[in-house]
Formats: structure tokens, sequence, C-alpha cells
């Protein structure tokens, strides 16, 4: 019997190579449908993507590596992007970032025990005029301080 997540990505790519010249040019949309149906780009996606494209696991792979949007590993309910940029550092997100390993050991790249949150440092967020920021999943958030980063973060169940 075959697997709901395979049928939803099979039936996603037959519906996609209509708009393209290539079925290699499915793969990028493939794996965006891939991280909604899997929660992430797994080892069972990216091989169901190749089954369906006839693309080589290992470019579907070298797709989803190389950027940096795709989510390659199992991630929190929850993604915390922090920035870590000069003057977010400067105004405060090292000590942001410490706060968030005492309170949920939580390191960058990494998730809760509890599979609430997972944080990646952003490089930037583009609030250099009222940093430090950070965005919670599509959520932006700035200005942000000891007691207002958990305030914030309080509101993601």
């Amino acid at each position: 019997m075959e697997n709901n997540n395979v049928k939803t990505i099979r039936d996603f790519i037959e519906r996609e190579k209509k708009s393209y010249a290539s079925i290699e040019s499915t793969v990028i949309p493939a794996l965006h449908e891939a991280e909604g149906v899997y929660g992430w780009i797994s080892p069972e996606a990216i091989e169901d993507i190749s089954n369906y494209t006839g693309v080589s696991k290992a470019k579907i792979k070298g797709t989803a590596t190389f950027y940096a949007m795709y989510k390659n590993k199992p991630m929190g309910r929850h993604l915390i992007q922090l920035c870590t940029n000069v003057v977010c550092m400067v105004m405060g997100s090292e000590s942001l970032l410490s706060l968030l390993n005492e309170r949920y050991e939580l390191e960058p790249g990494g998730m809760t025990s509890d599979g609430r949150f997972s944080l990646v440092i952003m490089e930037c967020i583009g609030a250099c005029g009222t940093a430090p920021a950070m965005l919670v999943d599509a959520d932006y958030y700035d200005n942000l301080n000891e007691k207002n980063i958990f305030e914030i973060l309080d509101k993601y169940q």
C-alpha cells in the first residue's frame, strides 16, 4: 500500500511538471511541497522526489542543502531566527542567545527537548535601527531585551 506522503508528492509533481519545460525544473517546487508534507527535507522526501522526477538523489540533496531556506533536519514547531550581525550583537543579541540557552537549553541549530522551538542564527534581518531583532516563524520582533523576548516566546506553544 502506498504511503499518503508519497502519493501527495507524486501528485504534486504530476501537476507541476505541466508548468515547466523540463521535469528537473519541478525539483525546487517539489522540495517546498515535501517540506510541507514531512516538516523537513527528509531522506524519504529526497527519495520520493527522485523517484518521480528521475533526477538523482545526489542532485536533489545538493539543491536542498544549497538553499538555506530548506529545513534539512527535524525542526521544532516554531522557528526562532535571531539576528547576531554586528548591530544586533552590539545591542545585546549575544546575551539573548545565552538566555535562550539557559531557559530552553536551546543552542543555534538545535531544538528544544519538547520540540517547541528550533533556533537558527540570522546574519541580518534588516533591523539595525531597532536592534536586536528576531523572527519567530514569519512574525517579526525588534527592540528585544531580557524581559520581552520571553513574553514574546510565551505566545508560541
